[in-house]
């Protein structure tokens, strides 16, 4: 039942990705070429945990690829953030020198 559930999960997930995908050629918006990568990662997730063995020492590997997703995703809007700030305009912004 578990392989069901995490075979949905990939599935579910890596539509996202494609449409995160589709969305990015259209707009060209980064924040959706990072959320369409975070979906990727968290489709290889859900389709390793399908594929390892419950009795595998090692599984909690596996889980390092979420916080590889999760830290993209963070990237991702910080990035948003830092480059959708209008500049900050001072006093004497607009006042310059003639050379």
């Amino acid at each position: 039942m578990h392989e069901y559930l995490w075979g949905m999960l990939t599935m579910a997930t890596s539509m996202a990705a494609v449409f995160f995908l589709r969305y990015w050629r259209i707009g060209r918006e980064r924040l959706f070429l990072f959320l369409a990568f975070a979906f990727v990662a968290l489709s290889a997730s859900w389709a390793a945990l399908a594929m390892v063995r419950p009795s595998y020492e090692h599984r909690s590997v596996v889980y390092l690829l979420r916080l590889l997703a999760f830290a993209a995703i963070m990237i991702g809007i910080a990035d948003k953030n830092r480059r959708s700030q209008p500049p900050v305009q001072t006093r004497y912004s607009r006042w310059r020198p003639h050379r």
